[in-house]
């Protein structure tokens, strides 16, 4: 396996990864302040997820009609948002 092939195979575990660290609660989709993303569902087992995901990233609707921009959880890990103590990924890498 070459270096390109054995990278892409690393980035593709990482990302793997870092999906498994999500709980589905939810949090960062709004859930908690009672306007959530007009593309996020509750699956069978209870859990939050986006009906959209792959194409997640931009300007978005809440069900009560506001507009927000959904970005990549990285560049929201560090700050704090309603029911953000319950994100799998805040608590896997103990962050505020």
């Amino acid at each position: 396996m070459d270096d390109t092939l054995r990278y892409q195979e690393h980035l593709r575990q990482a990302q793997a990864g870092y999906e498994a660290r999500c709980v589905g609660c939810g949090a960062c989709c709004g859930v908690y302040e009672n306007d959530p993303c007009v593309k996020l569902f509750r699956d069978a087992d209870g859990r939050y997820r986006c009906s959209d995901y792959a194409n997640r990233f931009g300007l978005q609707r809440t069900v009560n009609g506001n507009t927000f921009t959904c970005v990549p959880f990285r560049r929201i890990r560090f700050g704090s948002w309603a029911g953000s103590w319950r994100c799998g990924h805040k608590r896997s890498a103990r962050l505020p």
